[in-house]
């Protein structure tokens, strides 16, 4: 049996480069977007970030090659910063503070346009330090050591989110986790409010000693009002 020779189709080679260049456009035209995460979507040739249609969401998209997508975490994410601050009278307070934030997923296209992806030190940091430091410079550090925190927690959270409002991102939530005063400081409070505990007791216990001498005074002079009228009553025939 004789080799015959196989002909290849002069359209083969042109039909291989077609299907090459195809698989890498679909390759590079292709994009998943994991849970949790919104793409930007980048017209080269189509005014650049698209930010009047809704972001890209979870799953497979097939976009144009020349095109670009920018990723984002969508879900609830936590800043956490330790601060120096200074109190009403100028001492160093040390805060430790967490933001929980995220951004506004329908908005997101104006964040990256005028943000971009390092909102968080462009934007978030620098606001929660400014409100920070404007709050807690209205209060001593004994007003934040005793009875303060909650209240500048939640000044802190208000100052913030007026700030972040407008700025494409969304925030949830901030905790003052921790108030560190100086040495000093701390140790004169803590004496100050034990002497004023001290006091408060012995307050109490004059008070309490006051109300038993009186009740002792009331006990008696019932007694000898009841022994008046008893002497009264008795005639001498009824002692016969």
């Amino acid at each position: 049996m004789s080799n015959q020779n196989i002909k290849v189709p002069k359209s083969l080679p042109v039909l291989v480069s077609l299907l090459f260049v195809g698989l890498v456009i679909v390759f590079k035209s292709a994009i998943n977007i994991d849970s949790g995460k919104a793409g930007v979507l980048f017209r080269t040739f189509g005014g650049g970030v698209v930010t009047d249609e809704p972001a890209l969401g979870e799953g497979f998209h097939i976009i144009a090659p020349w095109n670009k997508v920018f990723i984002y975490e969508v879900r609830q994410q936590e800043l956490f910063e330790k601060m120096k601050v200074l109190s009403s009278n100028g001492l160093d307070i040390l805060l430790e503070v967490s933001a929980w934030y995220m951004p506004q997923t329908d908005k997101l296209g104006k964040l990256h346009q005028q943000k971009g992806l390092d909102y968080l030190t462009r934007v978030i940091l620098p606001s929660l330090r400014s409100a920070a430091r404007s709050v807690v410079g209205r209060y001593t550090p004994e007003q934040i050591y005793s009875s303060k925190r909650d209240v500048i927690q939640n000044e802190v959270y208000d100052e913030t989110k007026k700030i972040l409002d407008d700025q494409f991102i969304q925030l949830n939530e901030v905790l003052v986790r921790d108030v560190t005063l100086p040495t000093t400081i701390k140790n004169a409070i803590e004496k100050k409010l034990k002497q004023e505990q001290e006091f408060l007791e012995y307050e109490f216990t004059i008070q309490k000693a006051e109300k038993e001498a009186e009740r002792q005074r009331i006990d008696a002079e019932g007694k000898a009002t009841a022994n008046k009228i008893l002497n009264a009553s008795l005639s001498s025939n009824i002692l016969k």
